[in-house]
């Protein structure tokens, strides 16, 4: 766990001295040195003095590089490749067993026979007309309509609008 790295990063972009910490916190220059260099490992009750000097949750503190925030930027989304050219899904962001997704159905297009697959799913329509069916349930949904399933049981969409349909789909499966 990199604590110390953190410490010092947070405190040279808030521009706070090593002093100015030590006054603020009550710590030693020797003991904030050696947190940062993690060459001691502080209290909780220490590391909470610290998050609060610095104005930052203590749980930020302890989080590992792969917990925490991640951005994707637009121009580094991932596309699934499907055997359909016209069927547009962008991979937005994931964490854990969620993903969010944005498909672009064109017009006409269906998902084909009714599939199922692990996992819960909540969409919501963005632009367009589309049919949802699962099980013995159907509806047409429009702009701004949002619909949720256990993608378990098996289900179809189809774009029954005259222009591309646009889904945002949240997708959460156990890993």
């Amino acid at each position: 766990m990199d604590i110390g790295s953190k410490i010092r990063s947070i405190r040279k972009r808030k521009k706070i001295t090593i002093a100015q910490m030590c006054e603020g916190t009550g710590l030693s220059k020797g003991f904030i040195s050696n947190v940062e260099n993690n060459n001691t490992s502080p209290s909780i009750s220490t590391l909470q003095t610290i998050a609060n000097y610095l104005k930052v949750p203590l749980p930020y503190l302890l989080l590992e590089k792969d917990e925490q925030m991640t951005v994707i930027r637009k121009e580094d989304r991932e596309f699934t490749v499907s055997k359909d050219p016209d069927l547009k899904v962008e991979h937005l962001a994931s964490r854990g067993g969620l993903s969010l997704r944005l498909v672009e159905f064109p017009p006409g297009y269906s998902t084909g026979e009714k599939k199922a697959h692990a996992g819960e799913e909540c969409h919501l329509v963005l632009k367009g007309k589309i049919l949802a069916e699962q099980g013995e349930d159907s509806f047409i949904l429009e702009e701004g309509d949002t619909f949720s399933w256990c993608a378990s049981v098996p289900h179809f969409v189809k774009n029954i609008g005259d222009e591309t349909a646009a889904v945002l789909i949240a997708i959460y499966t156990e890993n």
